[in-house]
């Protein structure tokens, strides 16, 4: 049953496949990308290299993609260990292009190594999907080759507030402490402007260095009173500042943190997670991306259902799926896709399809901007998940906002 349910996700895959003649020319297209798995990103970049994996496996598994000529392309992953660190980037992208001649690129996991790698993509005439990285000012630089997954970061926590105002109207006190990185920080801005405009008052706004693991300095600075605490970095960091926000028994109506909250991994945290909130690209308990809602909005469906996804990755790595996971599933899946319209490997025939893109997957509504900012990701929203108990006292990351998600009210943090 296990296999019969692979192979379907894999057949699912994009309508990529197909029937080849026995006769037809196999073609093997590289796809080139760093992964930290090393250092401090590797619990997310690792998530992101196994669903990208699996994408390979399965359109591979299930026939390739078949160009109009009969050639059947293969796809295979290059890729090398960038150690979390910005300086081993470009060099790594450097050579996958001339020594690997990888054909396309994936981006590694986090918006300051995809804006270093974004820069030789374009410089070398390739294309890169950004799949797990959300930081908007890469797409303010004139590129015309890379083209974003997640949501933008400046849309990451504002969603946030608007839970805040439904669960609370009278909340209006906020503490934003955060990680000094070019994601976080983006985030942040944006937040701060939108809490502003929203008339919050934003009582603390601090941001800690990376590697940050005494967080005791930023919480005794959060003022009485203080409504919701929002901001955190990566997973590392935002986890150790969950669990001592914890042990120094913080109280507030809402405490939403960055890319950690998430991850089943989470969870290992006990009676710190709980009431944590998180914003996420995808859970799989949004089951609200399907074929219907496809219909409803006039769009392509294109890919495995959330439940073929799921499955398919639980299988294959014995663990829940991340969004971090779905991101690099997506992203092979957006270039098979768009490979397949282009009829081509041909940058700019495959540039072309990527620029019109307009669909919906598992993982929800994928559409470029391709004027002001072009190739940020303007068709996707986030998702808000906590961490509450259910009625046997276990832990279970609910979705609690938006409304149309939704699997549970939200509940108070730690309130007075």
């Amino acid at each position: 049953m296990r296999r019969l349910l692979y192979l379907i996700g894999a057949l699912a895959v994009a309508g990529l496949l197909a029937g080849a003649p026995a006769s037809a020319a196999t073609k093997n297209v590289v796809i080139g990308f760093t992964a930290s798995q090393t250092g401090k990103l590797n619990v997310e970049a690792i998530r992101q290299i196994n669903g990208l994996n699996l994408w390979i496996e399965q359109v591979n598994e299930a026939g390739g993609v078949k160009l109009p000529d009969g050639t059947v392309l293969k796809f295979q992953a290059k890729f090398y260990d960038d150690e979390s660190k910005k300086e081993r980037v470009q060099e790594l992208y450097t050579k996958l292009i001339n020594q690997d001649k990888a054909d396309f690129l994936i981006s590694p996991y986090s918006s300051g190594l995809a804006d270093a790698a974004a820069v030789i993509a374009q410089q070398y005439n390739k294309i890169l999907i950004s799949a797990g990285a959300a930081s908007d000012s890469t797409y303010k630089k004139g590129y015309t080759l890379i083209f974003q997954v997640y949501t933008p970061a400046s849309r990451y926590l504002t969603g946030a507030l608007d839970l805040l105002a439904k669960m609370d109207p009278a909340a209006k006190k906020l503490a934003v402490i955060h990680e000094k990185d070019k994601f976080s920080t983006d985030v942040v801005e944006a937040l701060k402007k939108y809490a502003e405009g929203k008339g919050y008052q934003v009582a603390l706004y601090e941001g800690y260095e990376p590697g940050t693991t005494d967080f005791a300095p930023f919480i005794n600075k959060i003022p009485a009173g203080t409504d919701a605490i929002l901001g955190g970095g990566h997973f590392a960091d935002t986890s150790t500042f969950a669990k001592q926000l914890h042990e120094k028994g913080v109280k507030a109506k809402m405490v939403a943190l960055l890319v950690a909250p998430p991850e089943p991994k989470f969870a290992e945290l006990g009676e710190a997670a709980v009431g944590v909130i998180g914003p996420s690209q995808w859970e799989p308990l949004a089951t609200t991306y399907n074929q219907e809602t496809a219909q409803k909005l006039n769009l392509p469906f294109v890919g495995p259902s959330v439940a073929q996804f799921t499955q398919a990755y639980q299988t294959k790595y014995k663990e829940v799926p991340s969004y971090h996971s779905a991101g690099g599933y997506v992203a092979g899946l957006l270039l098979g896709e768009a490979i397949r319209q282009a009829g081509s490997t041909d940058t700019a025939k495959v540039k072309e399809a990527l620029d019109k893109m307009d669909l919906l997957t598992f993982y929800g509504r994928i559409k470029f901007d391709t004027a002001k900012e072009h190739g940020l990701q303007i068709g996707h929203e986030m998702i808000y998940t906590q961490w509450q108990k259910d009625a046997q006292g276990k832990l279970v990351n609910q979705l609690v906002w938006p409304e149309a998600f939704k699997t549970a009210d939200v509940q108070p943090y730690r309130v007075k």
